[in-house]
């Protein structure tokens, strides 16, 4: 129904991620897609600041945080299964793009073209490679917080996930891999007892 558009984005927090496996937390599509919007921004001013690039990192954002809408037609299809073959996977690309179009179709005509492109993640190459990026740097830190709970079932999705992040061969990942990463496995009061170089006070 036209004018539905925004109340569905708010189903997003309905949407649980990580069907197949045994979480210590539950995460949503929601949540998880306000992580991506910060890390793709946080890829993007690493690559300006530090590597010499020139993205956008509000664009960058904007396109994480709509990357999974279509999820809230389709549900979160699990990684092993969505990519388990091409045909598979090209199916799902399918599914997806339906989906788009029936959100578009729920916004008045007037506003399809401007939510068109943050919908259909129509960026620059180096834009949507960043926040692809980000959405597996999400994923793995979800991994991360899962294990300092204790929850072996993550071992193998971590393993995997850090190899396919350090073969995407992007600076500004390597360095967040580096410099930012180790934080999320201290408790609140260890992160803030760490100074801006990593030491302690």
């Amino acid at each position: 129904m036209e004018g539905s558009f925004f109340a569905m984005l708010s189903r997003m927090k309905h949407i649980n991620r990580w069907a197949l496996m045994r979480n210590i937390r539950t995460e949503n599509i929601c949540e998880h897609s306000y992580d991506v919007a910060v890390l793709a921004h946080a890829l993007a001013a690493l690559t300006n600041r530090r590597f010499g690039g020139d993205v956008d990192p509000g664009r960058c954002a904007l396109l994480a945080l709509y990357h999974d809408a279509p999820e809230i037609l389709t549900g979160d299809l699990p990684t092993p299964v969505k990519y388990y073959n091409p045909a598979i996977r090209e199916a799902y690309r399918q599914v997806e793009a339906v989906s788009e179009e029936k959100l578009l179709g729920m916004l008045p005509a007037d506003l399809r073209e401007e939510y068109r492109g943050l919908l259909c993640a129509q960026g620059t190459d180096e834009e949507s490679r960043l926040v692809k990026a980000a959405d597996k740097l999400s994923a793995l830190i979800k991994c991360v917080e899962e294990l300092e709970q204790g929850n072996r079932e993550f071992v193998q999705a971590q393993r995997a996930t850090e190899e396919a992040l350090r073969a995407m061969q992007i600076p500004a990942v390597d360095c967040f891999l580096q410099e930012f990463l180790p934080a999320y496995r201290l408790t609140l009061d260890e992160q803030g007892d760490r100074n801006a170089d990593g030491s302690g006070k």
